[in-house]
């Protein structure tokens, strides 16, 4: 983002547009990665727990789902005393840092993107298990053709992830501590401006970031949607055609 083009397009001095870029970028990196981290965790973390039928399994999604309500401020308070200099993990010395801010909202969004890949795991019709099992597919053959099956469920799971910790402000305020071009992200921004009486300002950050969120979600729905059929068809016609071929070498 180009500071004269935001100068041009909004009517904000220099030092102003410098700020607002810093800010979108920083927001956009912090939402980023904490949205990748989770992923990384959570997605595999719920295909796993998908998979099981047992009595434990269903407490973990119990837990799981509970921490959907999570309140951001009990998380960021959570981070706060593990990074504090009394914490168990003061001598990294990255309170109010954007290290801090990315761990608070791993642990605000990876029981989302967990719970919800469980739920696209466990939505998967039986026919497709039994199907491949009858055609002799390998157990990793199976384990990736559930996931394929249920790739919208976890496509939607890390676009909702990604939601809510771009909008996200009670946690990044506590580790973050809303500090001016260093940790100051969209949400803390704008109550800052708010409070102020910066109502433009802070209307320019809303606008920006709620455009950059839908672009992201467009993305996201695009990659759901381009292959969105034929997966499991193709699937199909790999194993028969492993098999046929097993079959000739061996007359």
């Amino acid at each position: 983002m180009n500071i004269k083009v935001v100068i041009y397009i909004f009517d904000l001095d220099p030092m102003e547009s410098e700020r607002l870029v810093r800010i979108v970028f920083l927001t956009l990196y912090v939402s980023g990665m904490s949205t990748l981290i989770s992923s990384l965790i959570g997605i595999p973390a719920g295909i796993f727990l998908g998979l099981r039928k047992t009595r434990y399994a269903l407490l973990i999604k119990v837990f799981t789902h509970t921490l959907y309500g999570l309140p951001p401020v009990i998380a960021g308070l959570l981070v706060f005393m593990l990074l504090s200099r009394a914490g168990p993990l003061g001598e990294l010395g990255i309170l109010f840092t954007p290290t801090a801010m990315i761990i608070a909202q791993v642990l605000l969004i990876t029981p989302l993107i967990m719970g919800l890949s469980a739920s696209a795991i466990s939505s998967i019709p039986p026919g497709v298990i039994d199907t491949a099992r009858t055609l002799g597919a390998r157990r990793s053959s199976m384990l990736e053709t559930m996931i394929v099956e249920s790739r919208v469920g976890i496509f939607t799971a890390v676009m909702i992830g990604f939601g809510r910790a771009i909008s996200e402000v009670g946690a990044v305020i506590i580790v973050g501590g809303n500090i001016k071009w260093h940790t100051q992200v969209r949400t803390t921004a704008i109550i800052l401006e708010t409070q102020k009486g910066n109502f433009y300002f802070a209307l320019i950050l809303g606008a920006i970031l709620l455009i950059l969120a839908f672009t992201t979600s467009i993305i996201l729905t695009i990659l759901q949607s381009k292959y969105k059929n034929g997966f499991f068809t193709r699937f199909i016609g790999r194993v028969r055609n492993g098999r046929g071929q097993e079959g000739r070498s061996g007359d």
